[in-house]
């Protein structure tokens, strides 16, 4: 999990670099931060469990194994990307790794999620379906329809809050009341529990419960895991709405550094360990990079191509 957790770290890294070379079209949203929560998930649940991400879902893509030099090539819109270099940063889909995609609509991949579920259960087989929703999208109309729904049909999904304390510029308190996202359970009668979301043990045993009642017909579920994302909601936000010192504050509970302390300080790994599993890291992420930027561009003659359905 580690490896994995330093994939997404420097993986998002590099992207910052080509946001600021110009090398990314459209707009690009970072995961670094909120590590914890898709690799803790991930690694909690069954390889042919779907998954659906939202707009922030990079992190997503990387936890649930997905080839990083495709993903590289995607987002800087070459022809041998995930999409062919058309999705960019916020559809990367990969069905090979049972990831039916992200979303740039906010809360628009919730309806996708529960069609999944019903399918598992229609189908009587015990997969389950983790959505990953932002907790602004957790006060939008598809949330409570989507949620009460997967209740009256007991579907074995999770919807997970990646509550990242900002719905873009806006803070959690002036969006809702409720002091915990989880609290929204009770109006649908499903369970639900608040995590810390930057601790991947926690995150990893609480999704290992859940998924495990929701394959004996006990769901849907709604974790809330607390988190923070340490850059800005975009590539072109200012962040004057947040202080430099309520950053620095949460940088002391970077996800990755706890991981590697709690690794070490256990006598699991040592530090030598730790930094081989970083520099192999490193190394992936630049030959990604390598990968993506010797990539021919689409021809122009392949722009409707997969576009429109026969």
């Amino acid at each position: 999990m580690l490896k994995r957790m330093f994939d997404i770290r420097y993986f998002e890294m590099e992207v910052e670099q080509y946001i600021l070379k110009g090398q990314i079209y459209g707009t690009c949203h970072l995961y670094i931060g909120e590590e914890a929560n898709a690799v803790g998930a991930m690694n909690a649940i069954r390889k042919n469990d779907w998954i659906v991400s939202h707009h922030r879902g990079h992190g997503h893509c990387i936890a649930k194994e997905a080839d990083l030099k495709l993903m590289m090539a995607e987002l800087i819109g070459k022809g041998n990307g995930y999409c062919k270099g058309k999705g960019g940063s916020m559809h990367i889909a990969d069905m090979d790794t049972y990831n039916l995609g992200a979303n740039g609509i906010v809360g628009g991949g919730m309806g996708v999620a529960a069609g999944a579920a019903l399918t598992n259960k229609l189908q009587k087989n015990d997969g389950v379906v983790i959505c990953f929703i932002g907790d602004g999208s957790t006060s939008n109309g598809i949330f409570h329809e989507t949620i009460n729904l997967a209740a009256v049909w007991d579907l074995p999904l999770i919807f997970y809050c990646e509550n990242n304390q900002y719905g873009m510029s806006t803070p959690i308190a002036k969006s809702t009341r409720l002091k915990r996202i989880s609290d929204k359970k009770a109006a649908y009668g499903v369970t639900g529990v608040t995590i810390d979301g930057n601790n991947i043990v926690d995150v990893y045993n609480t999704v290992y419960h859940f998924a495990e009642l929701c394959r004996e017909g006990k769901g849907p579920v709604l974790i809330e895991g607390l988190t923070y994302r340490l850059r800005g909601h975009s590539k072109h936000d200012s962040q004057i709405y947040r202080t430099k010192e309520e950053v620095e504050q949460w940088k002391e509970y970077d996800p990755i550094v706890r991981y590697r302390e709690y690794l070490i300080e256990s006598g699991i790994i040592s530090e030598e360990e730790a930094k081989k599993v970083e520099d192999k890291a490193i190394a992936d992420i630049k030959a990604a990079a390598a990968f993506a930027e010797a990539s021919p561009y689409p021809d122009l003659s392949e722009v409707e191509t997969d576009v429109y359905a026969d």
